[in-house]
C-alpha cells in the first residue's frame, strides 16, 4: 500500500466517510487509488489516440504514472 493510499485511509477514516455505505476506508481508499490510475491511463490513451505528447509531469508523479496499471 502506497503511502498516498494509507493517507487517504486515514482521512476516510478521521471524517467517517465509509459510514455513508458502510465499506471500510481500505477499501475506499484502494477503490478511488484504482479510479485515479484508471483516469490517468484513459488520459494518456486519449492523449496516443490524439497523436498528442504527453503532459509532462514532475518526476515524482512521472513516476507514479508509469505505475499505472501494474500492481505494487
Amino acid at each position: 500500500m502506497s503511502d498516498f493510499e494509507k493517507e487517504l485511509r486515514s482521512l476516510i477514516n478521521k471524517h467517517s466517510k465509509e459510514n455513508g455505505s458502510n465499506t471500510p476506508d481500505f477499501m475506499l481508499a484502494n477503490f478511488l487509488v484504482r479510479c485515479l490510475e484508471a483516469y490517468t491511463a484513459t488520459v494518456r490513451a486519449r492523449e496516443e489516440w490524439y497523436g498528442r505528447a504527453p503532459t509532462l509531469a514532475p518526476p515524482e508523479v512521472a513516476a507514479q504514472l508509469d505505475k499505472v496499471g501494474h500492481d505494487e
